[in-house]
């Protein structure tokens, strides 16, 4: 990854989302259109363009700045476009995943923290899953979108590499926000597949309802 973890920097602005995660290696699009992450956005480009995600623990709340989660994953924006009504289409590119040490008191309209990355050194050299492991998940995932009337590229998710294929379903599956909290946390790869495949099973077994294509 052409990165270790004393190349990071420990403060960094975070953008709180609901129902989103950001995992190493991971890809996440975001549309940019609120005053204060437009700012954000700006700030970090102009610095290290290092910015934290992580979700609130009740965004019903309504709280301008809700209670987070204590674990999020920090990106580097490896693509930016502005659009012409002024909105910011990103690219963050995972990095490592964090642990919140403290919120700092900043007169930015974001929030910024502290953060220590000491528990997920793993994140930069992970331990490829056992490849019994592929077959579990392909199983699972078959179901899961047959039921849900997913469509995918099959032969694309047969040949993709492990690592990545369980990265992009962690972040991309419509779980809710704790099952997402959850495979964040997972401390090894082989332990977010086996709750991917736990978690669709559940899904499935309780029959709920999915997105109609996922890209």
């Amino acid at each position: 990854m052409g990165r270790s973890i004393g190349s990071l920097p420990r403060r960094f602005p975070i953008f709180p989302l609901s129902g989103t995660v950001l995992l190493p290696r991971g890809n996440l699009p975001l549309n940019i259109f609120e005053p204060r992450y437009l700012a954000m956005v700006r700030d970090a480009m102009q610095t290290d363009q290092v910015i934290g995600m992580i979700q609130p623990r009740n965004d019903d709340s309504g709280d301008a700045a809700p209670e987070l989660y204590r674990t999020g994953c920090v990106g580097k924006v490896s693509n930016f476009q502005e659009t012409d009504d002024g909105r910011f289409l990103i690219t963050l590119a995972g990095i490592c995943r964090f642990d919140m040490v403290e919120e700092l008191d900043v007169a930015t309209p974001y929030r910024q923290i502290e953060a220590d990355f000491s528990r997920w050194t793993g994140d930069f050299e992970p331990e490829t899953p056992p490849d019994v492991m592929r077959t579990a998940l392909l199983e699972a995932l078959k179901v899961y979108f047959d039921q849900h009337d997913i469509e995918a590229d099959w032969n694309a998710v047969r040949n993709a590499p492990l690592i990545g294929l369980i990265t992009s379903l962690a972040m991309i599956c419509p779980f809710e926000a704790s099952e997402k909290q959850a495979l964040l946390e997972a401390e090894t790869l082989e332990r977010q597949a086996r709750l991917l495949v736990a978690m669709m099973q559940i899904a499935v077994a309780e029959g709920e309802e999915g997105p109609a294509v996922l890209h």
